[in-house]
């Protein structure tokens, strides 16, 4: 199988041999659901069971579990979107990838459910809420729940918004 591509390091070529075969040889021992075609992407998940995040962000304080997100979420602050299509660029190659479906029409991510689909994996996981019933956003304040992480955040403005009323009405 040959597609032209040449690596310094015989793991960076299986690595990459991986992606065309599907082979993937590390599994989560914790949930035995995921299985990853390298030792790294392994680690990364074992830190969902773990809780760690050991990357942290110098500018706002937030933390997170692979370097790879420490990376794009760091762009949002410099402002770098190094992956272009045409006068778009984006932050993050994922970005580019769900927008250059835009132009083939591919939509790989369906609803096993409904049958609806999506460009992009995070569209899907938030439809796939609709027939599930979760909930993972929870107002600390009220206990009100939430499927959609931009939905939870208007939420949370709305008690800011009453905060700031109360304590201008009672100086």
């Amino acid at each position: 199988m040959e597609c032209g591509k040449s690596f310094y390091t015989s793991t960076n070529l299986t690595a990459h041999h991986r992606s065309h075969t599907g082979e993937k040889p590390f599994q989560c021992l914790q949930c035995g659901k995921k299985s990853f075609s390298q030792k790294g992407q392994l680690k990364s998940h074992e830190r969902i069971h773990t809780g760690e995040k050991p990357f942290q962000c110098m500018e706002c304080g937030k933390r997170f579990r692979a370097k790879s997100s420490y990376i794009g979420h760091s762009r949002i602050h410099t402002g770098e979107k190094p992956y272009k299509c045409l006068e778009k660029s984006f932050s993050q190659k994922g970005h580019l990838k769900s927008h250059e479906r835009i132009h083939t029409g591919e939509k790989p991510f369906q609803c096993m459910e409904c049958g609806k689909s999506f460009r992009a994996k995070s569209s899907y996981i938030v439809h796939s809420r609709i027939h599930t019933g979760e909930k993972p956003f929870q107002c600390l304040q009220c206990g009100k729940r939430f499927s959609r992480s931009d939905r939870f955040r208007a939420h949370k403005r709305t008690h800011t918004v009453l905060q700031s009323k109360k304590s201008s009405e009672y100086p």
